[in-house]
């Protein structure tokens, strides 16, 4: 919907993209390694944003999440990065440091010459490294050339599905993936993305109907009637294996980010409400051995009027929006190209009967 259609009060709609890369001033690079099933994500703002985080999973893996808090020092980042990999994709953020410190880009604690600019790159990970890839890296993991790979093809267009920080996950019991969405209101523009690794069910028990169906918007992930979208206590759909065998083998990372300007504090806010998004989309989630993470980024172009209701109607569309992002990954997930039939998860699409 275009800004003229917004003030004409058609109402909100998905921008032209349907990507988190509608909210202006973000770019999103991805890069894999498709012998390792596995891959990066890198969120690109075009100047620091301001971000804010929210943890609820039990088993998380973050990298610079402290130094978001609002009364700390740093209030602004310079890139985002969800990674595959588990412990060793934190790398990933290493190699984003140093391409965004090779063009000056970075936080300045002493602005004279011979002291470079320190890039400040939170980032989260998922596990996936059960998933059937080649994991024998020894001492040279790729994540850290991935994420520089990453920024280097940051633009407003990526793939959705099999791609980036998703391409190895697994989405309860369907192939996971990247997701994005976007929402264009007259308060401002709101997009998501996430990486769908959940051990909660995507689809309610008919393995088909997505529990993010009532936030569809125009059959972006199927267009399904909502006759299937029911079930019982304990009834959740098609979910990872239950612990043992299914424990500590999951985590959805995700970041939403608004063109309005915020505060660390309100984006803070924006992040805790955006995570209804993922309960609205995933069942169950938040479990012990899920690491679920969201990261809000405010792109600033715009300030917020209106206030704390304002705030609270751009949270709503963020957690609408993300529920979307996380239906749109697994509905685009399609199985590695490498995989024998039967090899792991099947996708969505393949099931759909």
């Amino acid at each position: 919907m275009s800004e003229t259609a917004l003030k004409s009060g058609a109402g909100p709609a998905p921008g032209p993209r349907n990507l988190i890369t509608d909210v202006p001033g973000l770019a999103v690079g991805q890069a894999e390694d498709l012998g390792a099933r596995t891959g990066v994500t890198v969120i690109l703002p075009e100047a620091r944003a301001v971000c804010a985080v929210d943890v609820r999973g039990g088993g998380p893996g973050t990298r610079e999440t402290d130094a978001l808090a609002p009364e700390n020092l740093v209030e602004a980042v310079d890139a985002v990065v969800l990674s595959g990999g588990s412990v060793w994709g934190l790398a990933a953020a290493d190699g984003a440091v140093a391409w965004l410190g090779a063009r000056g880009r970075g936080f300045r604690l002493a602005d004279r010459p011979g002291v470079p600019p320190s890039p400040v790159v939170p980032a989260a990970i998922l596990f996936d490294l059960a998933n059937g890839g080649d994991k024998a890296w020894g001492e040279d993991p790729p994540y850290r050339e991935l994420g520089r790979r990453a920024c280097a093809a940051a633009g407003a267009d990526f793939d959705l599905g099999t791609a980036g920080a998703g391409y190895g996950a697994a989405a309860g019991g369907l192939k996971g993936g990247t997701g994005s969405a976007s929402i264009l209101s007259a308060d401002g523009a709101v997009g998501a993305l996430v990486c769908v690794n959940s051990w909660g069910s995507v689809t309610a028990p008919d393995g088909r109907t997505f529990w993010a169906a009532p936030f569809e918007i125009d059959g972006e992930f199927g267009g399904l009637p909502l006759d299937g979208l029911r079930a019982g206590p304990g009834q959740w759909g098609p979910s990872k294996a239950p612990p043992p065998a299914g424990a500590r083998q999951n985590t959805t990372i995700a970041c939403v980010a608004t063109d309005v300007a915020l505060t660390p504090a309100q984006a803070r806010r924006l992040a805790v409400m955006a995570q209804d998004g993922l309960a609205r989309a995933i069942r169950p989630v938040h479990a012990p051995f899920d690491g679920d993470v969201v990261f809000a980024l405010s792109t600033a172009r715009h300030p917020l009027i209106g206030g704390d209701a304002a705030l609270a109607r751009l949270g709503a569309l963020a957690a609408d929006t993300l529920a979307r992002a996380v239906a749109r990954g697994v509905f685009e997930a399609t199985a590695w190209p490498d995989a024998p039939p039967g090899e792991g998860p099947p996708a969505w699409r393949d099931r759909r009967g």
